[in-house]
This record gives C-alpha cells, sequence and structure tokens, in this order.
C-alpha cells in the first residue's frame, strides 16, 4: 500500500525516549541499573520535542491536525501519558514532564471565575498539569518487560558466549584493550560494552577535558559496538523470542490505544509510552523496520519519538504510518516496515503484532521463568497445588489436586482478563487528579 496523502490523521501513539541524563550503569548480564537523574540539557530536549509535535499534531494549519484533540486545554479523557518509573528512574518521568511543557504550553485560558466576580489564572501564566501514569516495574511489566526475566538473562549470557560475540571481540581486541585510560577503572570488555559507550558519551557532553583528550573516532567506534551488543540483547530472530520482550511487552498498550484511536465514540487519541531505548531495538526487529530501513540499526538517541500515526484515507480505510526521528537533530521521517511500502492498514497491524503481545503476569512469570519477583511469588503462593502437580504432569492428579489446579487456573484467568480490562480502559483507576473541565467551563482571563 502506498502513501496516501490526502488521509486524515484521527490520532496518534507515541513512543518517546528520554533526554539527556547523567552516568548510568547497567549490569550486563542482568540489566539492573543504578540511578541517575535527568540534565537541563535533557529537559530542554524532550520540551523542544513536546513543541515540534505540538506543531504537527495540534496546529490547525498542519496537514497532521488532530481535530478532536483540544490543543488549548488539556482534556483528561483525549490523551494517556505512561513513563516507565523503573531502570532509569525519574529520567523517564522527568522526560515526560517536559514533554508535555511543550505540547500544551502555559495558557491564560487555564482559569477560574471565583464568587467573588474575580478571576484566578493558574500559576506561571496558566501552567498546565498533565497526568502520567508512572508505570512502576514490580506493579506492571509493559514497559519493562526484561527486567527480573530468567530467560532473557540466560539468553543474554548465551549471546556473550556465542561464536559470533567471541568473533567480534577479537576483531576488535586493539581497539578495546585501548580503551583503559579513558574508562576511569571500569572494565575494558565487548561484554561491557554498553557501560563504555555511555560513560563515554555522557563525558564527551558534559566534560570539556574529556571530550578533548578522547580520540576522535573512539566515541563511534563505541557506538557501533554497543549497537552490535544492544542489538544482540534486545533482539531475537523469531518475534515471540525473549530477546524481543520490550516489544512483546508494550504491544498490547499500543494496540489497544490503537483500537481507540479508531473507535469513533472514544475520546483517547493522543498516547505517548515514555520509555529507554530499550523497546526502540525490539520494536524496530518484530514491525521489520531494521530490515527495510538498515540505517536505522542501533541504539536510538535522546529525546528521539516514533509515531504511529492512526490515518483515514479518503476512501475510509483506516491506516497507520510509521514515523520516526533520531533524536533532537534529525526530523521527522516516514519509513516502510511490516513489509510493506507505505501505509499499513490498521488490522493488518493488529493481526500481525497481536499473536506476540503479552503483558499479564501469569503468562509473564511463565515466559520468563519467574516464581518470585514482581508479583510472581504471589501468584505461586496462591497456588501451590497446581504449581506442584502441573510441574510433574506424569503423576496422576487426586481430585483434590484438580480442585486446587482449577482454582488457580481460573485465578489465572480472572487476573489476565483484569490486566486486559485495565489496558483496555474498560476499567480504570482514579489517578487522583480532578478531570479537567471542557474549554467552554472555563472563563477566559
Amino acid at each position: 500500500m502506498s502513501t496516501n496523502d490526502n488521509s486524515t490523521v484521527l490520532g496518534v501513539v507515541l513512543i518517546v525516549r528520554h533526554g539527556d541524563r547523567e552516568g548510568f550503569y547497567q549490569d550486563p548480564f542482568t540489566y539492573t541499573a543504578s540511578n541517575t537523574a535527568i540534565t537541563p540539557l535533557g529537559n530542554a530536549q524532550l520540551f523542544e520535542l513536546g513543541q515540534e509535535l505540538r506543531g504537527i499534531y495540534l496546529n490547525p494549519s498542519s496537514s497532521s491536525f488532530i481535530s478532536t484533540v483540544n490543543s488549548n486545554l488539556v482534556q483528561d479523557q483525549q490523551i494517556h501519558i505512561r513513563a516507565d518509573g523503573g531502570g532509569e528512574r525519574g529520567v523517564i518521568f522527568d522526560s515526560a514532564v517536559s514533554l508535555l511543557q511543550g505540547l500544551w504550553p502555559p495558557t491564560t485560558n487555564w482559569s477560574t471565575a471565583l464568587s467573588n466576580g474575580s478571576t484566578v489564572t493558574g500559576p506561571l501564566g496558566g501552567y498546565q498539569t498533565v497526568p502520567i501514569e508512572s508505570v512502576e516495574p514490580d506493579n506492571d511489566i509493559s514497559l519493562e518487560g526484561w527486567t527480573d526475566c530468567n530467560t532473557f538473562n540466560a539468553a543474554t549470557a548465551a549471546f556473550y558466549a556465542s561464536a559470533l560475540f567471541n568473533q567480534t571481540a577479537a576483531e576488535h581486541a586493539d581497539f578495546i584493550n585501548s580503551l583503559p585510560p579513558f574508562l576511569d577503572g571500569r572494565p575494558a570488555t565487548l561484554i561491557n560494552m554498553w557501560n563504555i559507550y555511555d560513560f563515554m558519551n555522557v563525558e564527551s557532553i558534559h566534560n570539556a577535558t574529556f571530550n578533548k583528550s578522547l580520540p576522535a573516532t573512539y566515541l563511534a567506534q563505541a557506538r557501533d559496538l554497543a549497537n552490535f551488543h544492544e542489538w544482540g540483547v534486545f533482539t531475537s530472530p523469531q518475534p515471540n523470542g525473549v530477546g524481543n520482550i520490550g516489544a512483546q511487552t508494550i504491544l498490547p498498550s499500543i494496540i489497544s490505544s490503537i483500537n481507540s484511536i479508531t473507535n469513533s465514540s472514544d475520546p483517547l487519541k493522543f498516547v505517548v509510552e515514555a520509555v529507554a531505548y530499550k523497546p526502540f531495538l525490539s520494536l524496530f526487529n518484530v514491525t521489520g523496520v531494521v530490515e527495510m530501513n538498515p540505517q536505522l540499526f542501533g541504539i536510538v538517541n535522546y529525546a528521539s519519538a516514533v509515531a504511529y500515526e492512526v490515518r483515514q484515507t479518503s476512501r475510509g480505510e483506516q491506516v497507520i504510518r510509521f514515523k520516526f526521528k533520531n533524536g533532537t537533530d534529525d526530523e521527522f521521517n516516514t519509513y516502510n516496515f511490516l513489509n510493506t511500502s507505505g501505509d499499513v492498514p490498521v488490522q493488518t497491524f493488529i493481526n500481525t503484532l497481536k499473536p506476540i503481545g503479552f503483558n499479564d503476569l501469569p503468562t509473564w512469570c511463565k515466559v520468563c521463568n519467574n516464581t518470585e519477583d514482581r508479583g510472581c511469588a504471589n501468584l505461586e503462593a496462591s497456588c501451590p497445588a497446581a504449581s506442584q502437580n502441573l510441574s510433574v504432569h506424569h503423576d496422576r492428579v487426586s481430585p483434590v489436586g484438580a480442585g486446587f489446579i482449577g482454582a488457580c487456573i481460573t485465578l489465572a484467568l480472572m487476573l489476565g482478563a483484569l490486566g486486559l480490562l485495565f489496558f483496555t480502559g474498560v476499567i480504570s483507576i482514579n489517578r487522583g487528579k480532578a478531570s479537567r473541565p471542557s474549554t467552554s467551563d472555563v472563563s477566559n482571563a
């Protein structure tokens, strides 16, 4: 299907990487992360991205204007903003805050008329606080499927032991062995290459002395090896392979959002998933983005953004257009994906990707072979007989054991159903914020 320039944008799902941050360390075997913090540069990058997105989707003169989203005053029911609250801690959430400041800037229309006849405008010229759902890994697997995933850790170790990995290490041994003077004591190994590149990148941005002393090609060489490293960890050849878990767990929320956008009776039309770089790698793999656009191979830059634009053609067909902006210095460009030239029908997108996606706890615990973390222990404790009997499948199961198994399967199905209802919006949790009044309910200053 070719790209239809006469199509109308119904809504958009954005996948956004955080902005510049301080130093950061990840265990190369488990990806357990250290704490870090956003920098003013990171705030500025996301604010600028928000302004650009506002110009594209919330500007009535733009060809991609979403007419059903209030561009002046935030209407909570029209948007859904989620931010990963795990690995990089507050960096991703704070990035989302800055993004939203650019998307919905202060306005004097954020005001209210009081009974005494006076009008009060929100502080800072009508600053708008936009609700953000902080997705905590211990409560929700969707934005960090790899965390505490034993199967993922085993696959990572297997990649490090592979012939390809060892061959790559040997081919670049001279470069790797020359790195210690620039690493402040960090191990100079291919296994540690992501941490090496991240340290060098952060120092190059914030440390003038380091930046001057680093040989001209070293940062680019380290990035090339880090790209190889992270692609090997966060992708698998098969779509349902555990290396793609970063895509598998986020896909249900993407698909749910697309379904909401295509439903004319649903007000939700603007969705942001603020994440680390890892889901980009997995998504670019399972959707065929890198296969069709090899130049997009590797770690995306700070403040990168994917836009899944949900469009309606002049013939009434609903399609998805894939756009990507690789950091602050890039522009949004349209790329082919899912083995298709141009826009992809919505149903093709869903039919292709829905089978590999999951975000319910019972499935995650099984896929990751985990009985202890992220709620798996509670699930295991509630079904001890089922766990024991199901693990020894050749033994005869007693009526009592069968009852336990039935009850636990029912419980697992209920948990999965509840998770699905939450993610599709049928059930929602009050986040403790009053909905904004519509434009007609707000007094102009």
